[in-house]
């Protein structure tokens, strides 16, 4: 069923990318031409809002929810709003597959047309079998006074409708068809994950064999820089969300990236950098002087949670269509102490790393989380219901499809960027990892604390950071260490006891030891 959208002043349906440009120009006082010839915003709002999101239903969804009645006093606020509006319709495809793509559009007040605009650039461009059937309603300028920061995010799975109030961050508008997306694939019996995708080609693996590896992680853990990263002729599919079958197929969703831009490198992430400064490109709140059109990717005094949106096509990359099996999986935390740089996990301690998510919160998630530990199952914070099916949902695609799965640890081992003798999990250690598992050339040994699998020696990556033992052990912190194991052991146990639903071998997946 395709909802009605609310009558406006005027719809411009489709418009170009050059008529949005003008649009942003023309309506938004922050936007700023760079150096490059792209635009950038300074929005108001720096991050996701998961406070003020909602999921609409008159039964426990496992999730923040609000009732129908109330939900349908704010949706008739908007359409009255959007009455007086001139407003944007921009439709397109999740995913280019004509057997499971999604037809999605955005109806947004034209006062931000920087917003429909980077989401035209992700969004696979609609046909004459064009149907929509995701909903985003987006009005920045109607602030819900009372909500959290100010901001109101709906979502209405039984109509495939999400509302939002207030933001003017386009990861709302992103995330509203994609988060309804997660539904619509677990009731097809696939898992969508919040990962990007990459391929190794033929020549560079052991077998001969085209490799799909899919990159999960929370935003800021390296998930798109480890699927941008070039490593043995490697090339990006997907930036950010994809679909795993029963079968081992994956379905992408984007046609474009959604990239940070804080402490962006030519040198260490050229393809993301090439992109962010094409004329084409869209850059939210990134380091811009307003006066001279400067681009500073380390410029954080707006915010570190900088953003850019291109198209594919901008970039060398795999085309998403026809894609080989998905062959591996690697779960991405940022973690400051005893993780390695790589494990290897057997399937149902792949499930209990993936429902563990755990992970050092960035400027992405906002405030409440930037720079403490967290844990979120899946690195998915977009999950529709309790998090328990997506670890049962893994667990069961691990018994028909043949994945080898790896946990990165893309922080530090010894301790925060303050503790003398910590050691940071670089950029070029990931990318030796990546090497290693393609050719097939590491060692392993099974880990005496976890039970995983942990490295002997891998070139060009320490022994510390694949064994974070032997760090602790020679600065004479062996006491520390094995305080650490035996506190993350019992926090981990009753972090899981807390899901009542969860699989019991994803909670018996512990050390051997324990």
């Amino acid at each position: 069923m395709t909802v009605q959208l609310p009558p406006a002043r005027s719809v411009a349906v489709n418009p170009s990318q050059e008529q949005l440009r003008s649009w942003a120009l023309e309506f938004m006082p922050r936007i700023t031409v760079t150096e490059y010839d792209n635009l950038n915003y300074q929005a108001r709002i720096l991050a996701r809002q998961a406070p003020s999101t909602f999921f609409v239903s008159d039964e426990p969804t496992g999730k923040p929810t609000m009732n129908r009645a109330d939900a349908g006093d704010w949706a008739a606020r908007q359409d009255a709003h959007i009455a007086d509006q001139d407003m944007i319709l921009v439709e397109g495809y999740i995913g280019p597959d004509p057997e499971f793509r999604v037809g999605s559009r955005l109806y947004m007040d034209r006062r931000n047309a920087n917003i429909p605009g980077m989401q035209q650039q992700l969004f696979f461009p609609p046909d004459d079998q064009f149907d929509p059937e995701f909903t985003v309603i987006y009005t920045p300028h109607l602030v819900p006074e009372g909500m959290p920061n100010d901001c109101l995010i709906l979502v209405d799975l039984d109509n495939w409708v999400t509302r939002v109030f207030g933001s003017d961050y386009f990861g709302e508008s992103k995330m509203g068809g994609l988060r309804m997306w997660n539904k619509l694939v677990h009731d097809r019996g696939g898992l969508p994950m919040h990962s990007g995708a990459k391929v190794f080609p033929a020549d560079a693996t052991a077998d001969g064999q085209e490799r799909l590896a899919l990159i999960i992680g929370l935003s800021g853990t390296g998930k798109t820089t480890t699927t941008f990263r070039n490593v043995l002729g490697s090339l990006p599919v997907q930036d950010d969300f994809i679909g795993l079958m029963p079968d081992g197929t994956v379905h992408a969703t984007e046609d474009g990236c959604f990239a940070k831009t804080y402490g962006l490198d030519p040198e260490a992430e050229p393809t993301i950098h090439g992109g962010a400064t094409s004329p084409a490109a869209w850059l939210e709140s990134t380091g811009v002087d307003p006066d001279t059109g400067g681009v500073d990717f380390f410029d954080d005094s707006h915010t570190r949670n900088g953003r850019v949106t291109f198209s594919l096509d901008m970039i060398r990359h795999r085309d998403p269509r026809d894609l080989p099996p998905a062959h591996y999986l690697f779960i991405l935390n940022r973690t400051e102490d005893i993780i390695p740089a790589v494990t290897r996990l057997a399937p149902d301690q792949a499930a209990r790393y993936f429902m563990l998510g755990e992970t050092k919160g960035t400027s992405a998630g906002g405030a409440a989380e930037a720079g403490k530990k967290l844990r979120v199952p899946g690195t998915n914070p977009f999950w529709f219901e309790e998090d328990s099916s997506q670890g049962n949902r893994l667990l069961e695609l691990l018994e028909t499809v043949d994945l080898e799965v790896f946990l990165f640890n893309t922080g530090r081992v010894g301790g925060g960027e303050d503790v003398e003798g910590s050691r940071k999990v670089e950029i070029r250690h990931s990318a030796a990892v990546q090497e290693g598992i393609v050719n097939g050339t590491i060692e392993w040994e099974v880990d005496p604390d976890f039970g995983y699998e942990v490295a002997t020696t891998l070139p060009g990556v320490d022994d510390e950071l694949l064994q974070p033992r032997r760090l602790y052990e020679a600065q004479g912190r062996l006491d520390e260490y094995r305080r650490i194991v035996e506190d993350l052991k019992a926090d981990r146990e009753v972090y899981l006891d807390g899901f009542a639903a969860l699989d019991t071998r994803i909670r018996k997946a512990a050390s051997v030891t324990a």
